[in-house]
């Protein structure tokens, strides 16, 4: 088998639509940070000593990270992470319930599509290898 007839690596198609998923939901929720910033400019310290817009940004942050790591094995539980801390950013922008529960069905449908699609894909090169 020459190198141009291998077959590609498997499980790329999921991860790669999880990780899509993931930088989209960072950019939303940088807005949301800008959002909560601009609902309440002097605001108060909430966990630690971080304003909810330090918060935000970290959770954008850990979203690109989430997307970058998502080719490991622990990449979508971390994804599932992001998800449910994107949810619980509601606390701090009421809007956010509905952003992350948006994202996480989103997040959900393309783990279930892509795990089918890398199913399909391998199934067809085990038959291409075979004839």
């Amino acid at each position: 088998m020459t190198p141009d007839q291998q077959p590609r690596p498997q499980g790329k198609f999921m991860w790669r639509m999880l990780a899509t998923v993931l930088g989209g939901q960072a950019l939303v929720i940088f807005f949301g940070a800008l959002t909560s910033r601009g609902l309440d400019p002097e605001q108060p310290a909430v966990v630690g000593g971080l304003t909810p817009f330090v918060l935000l940004c970290g959770l954008a942050v850990l979203a690109i990270v989430a997307a970058g790591l998502m080719r490991r094995p622990f990449g979508p539980a971390l994804g599932w992470i992001v998800q449910l801390l994107s949810i619980l950013s509601g606390f701090f922008v009421t809007m956010m319930f509905v952003v992350g529960v948006v994202f996480a069905l989103l997040y959900f449908y393309c783990q279930r599509i892509g795990r089918r699609v890398d199913r399909e894909q391998a199934a067809r090169a085990v038959t291409q290898q075979e004839s």
